[in-house]
C-alpha cells in the first residue's frame, strides 16, 4: 500500500472507488452531481491517494474551513487558537477490495503532516451513522471535540461528530 499526492489524471480512478465505497457503505449519503468536484471542494489545500496492486484503494483531501463545518469553531473554543488554524479532513474513503491494509491510516497521517508543515492544526466531522470512521478515528487517538446536527443543502438534517488529530 503506497501514499502519494493526487494529480488530476487520478479523478476518475477516485470517482470510481468512490462508487464502490457508495455502494457498500453509502458514503458520501448523498451521492454528489458531480463527484469528481465534489472530490475537489472549494479551499482544498491537498489530496492523496492510496494505491494498492496498481489501483487507486482511497483518498482524502485536506481543505480550509468552509460554511457549515463545526470542528474548527469547537477545536478554537477548546483550545483557544482561532479557526483559520485549522485545516479540515475530509473526502476520506478506502475501497472495500483495500479495506485491512491500512490505507486510511496511511491517508489521514499523509493529510495531518501536510496540515502541520501548513502550521495548521487537523480537524474533521463524521456523521453519527459512519461507525467505521468513528472506530478509526478513535484508534488512532483523535480527541472527540463535540456532537452537534448539521442542515445539509438538500434540507437533510444530520448527526456529526467532530475530533482533532491528536497533537504531533
Amino acid at each position: 500500500m503506497g501514499v502519494r499526492r493526487r494529480r488530476a489524471a487520478d479523478l476518475a480512478d477516485c470517482v470510481r472507488a468512490l462508487a464502490d465505497v457508495h455502494a457498500a457503505d453509502g458514503y458520501p449519503a448523498e451521492w454528489p452531481e458531480r463527484p469528481a468536484a465534489w472530490l475537489t471542494p472549494d479551499g482544498l489545500l491537498a489530496a492523496w491517494i492510496a494505491e494498492a496492486d496498481g489501483r487507486t484503494a482511497g483518498h482524502v483531501g485536506l481543505a480550509r474551513s468552509a460554511p457549515g463545518d463545526m470542528a474548527p469553531g469547537l477545536w478554537s473554543r477548546r483550545a483557544g487558537g482561532r479557526p483559520e488554524l485549522t485545516a479540515v479532513i475530509g473526502r476520506l474513503f478506502v475501497a472495500p477490495a483495500a479495506r485491512g491494509r491500512a490505507a486510511g491510516a496511511l491517508l489521514l497521517a499523509s493529510a495531518v503532516a501536510h496540515a502541520r508543515v501548513l502550521g495548521l492544526h487537523p480537524v474533521l466531522d463524521v456523521l453519527s451513522t459512519d461507525t467505521a470512521a468513528l472506530a478509526l478515528y478513535r484508534r488512532l487517538g483523535w480527541t472527540p471535540l463535540g456532537s452537534g446536527e448539521q442542515r445539509w443543502a438538500s434540507g437533510r438534517t444530520v448527526v456529526v461528530h467532530c475530533f482533532a488529530a491528536p497533537r504531533g
